[in-house]
């Protein structure tokens, strides 16, 4: 809307002052014209179904998840195959199986788009038992990792799935390497970090580091964990926008401490970029499943630091 008023204004009369004003708004329609957005990929098959309520402003909003339709309806073989309109695996085409050598350790990770000169940078972090290749998988999470992988190649971005040692020190290591050797390729790349179920204790350990916390531009807990540690990290000082999906029954991580953590980010401050998406009877994958990628990372883009 504001790009389109930029479009319409006219220039003042002549005069100093009036050539100033017109600089300044040329100035600032360029900034907004060069700030990403992501552009759509099957945006009506992964909206968000009904929402319940609403919270904040939107800040929390509970949406309505059902089983019957979310999986049954949605998979062709429940939990494992999605139907086909789901995906667009031509994205291979652009897809690697990768090995980076780090003073933390080797880590093979799949990347997907501009390995070099990306817009946007997208990792996602597994959980226990998981590997790289879940976070790659076309077909499994009702279609959503192939959705995030087509947003990122269609975007000049980049999505990376890695593997990591452990959910501690090390694996924190391992992870903040790869970030800042991508960065380095893509320095105006702007990093978002997403962390499935126990991934998330990475995501709080990369946000207090000094290396990642200053490079990262957002992060994402869908089904995960909590961290007072965040309060005092890098990250939060620069108040990087923060979202969290999560199931309302979810027998991992209960809900009600994912909530009041939440609530406490906004106790320290009101206006903190911070969301909460609760699938009203969703389990522990259904963040994955169901979160909309595209709206959140474009919600994040326009909070970032």
């Amino acid at each position: 809307m504001a790009f389109r008023s930029c479009l319409r204004f006219r220039l003042p009369p002549s005069g100093l002052p009036a050539l100033l004003i017109a600089i300044l708004w040329s100035l600032f329609c360029a900034t907004y014209a060069n700030a990403l957005e992501l552009k759509p990929f099957k945006d009506d098959l992964f909206a968000y179904p009904v929402m319940l309520s609403s919270e904040n402003s939107g800040a929390y909003t509970v949406i309505d998840y059902r089983e019957l339709r979310d999986i049954n309806a949605r998979d062709e073989v429940p939990e494992r195959r999605v139907h086909a309109q789901y995906t667009d695996t031509g994205v291979r085409k652009v897809q690697q199986d990768l090995l980076l050598k780090t003073d933390a350790g080797d880590v093979r990770h799949i990347a997907v788009g501009k390995t070099g000169g990306a817009s946007i940078i997208v990792l996602y972090l597994h959980g226990q038992g998981g590997s790289r290749k879940q976070g790659a998988d076309d077909f499994t999470f009702g279609g959503n990792f192939n959705r995030i992988k087509n947003l990122m190649a269609g975007n000049g971005g980049l999505y990376l799935s890695p593997d990591f040692s452990d959910f501690g020190d090390t694996g924190a290591a391992q992870i903040a390497a790869l970030i800042g050797h991508y960065a380095e390729q893509s320095p105006r790349a702007k990093i978002f970090v997403a962390c499935g179920s126990m991934g998330g204790a990475l995501c709080w350990k990369l946000a207090g580091r000094k290396d990642s916390g200053g490079r990262i531009d957002g992060l994402l807990l869908l089904g995960s964990l909590w961290d007072e540690s965040f309060f005092s990290s890098s990250a939060f000082k620069r108040r990087v926008p923060v979202f969290f999906g999560q199931g309302s029954k979810d027998p991992v991580f209960p809900i009600e401490k994912q909530e009041a953590f939440f609530r406490s980010i906004l106790g320290k401050s009101k206006a903190y970029p911070t969301r909460f998406v609760r699938f009203e009877t969703g389990t522990h994958g259904t963040p994955i499943r169901m979160t909309d990628w595209r709206g959140t990372l474009n919600w994040m883009l326009s909070k970032v630091p």
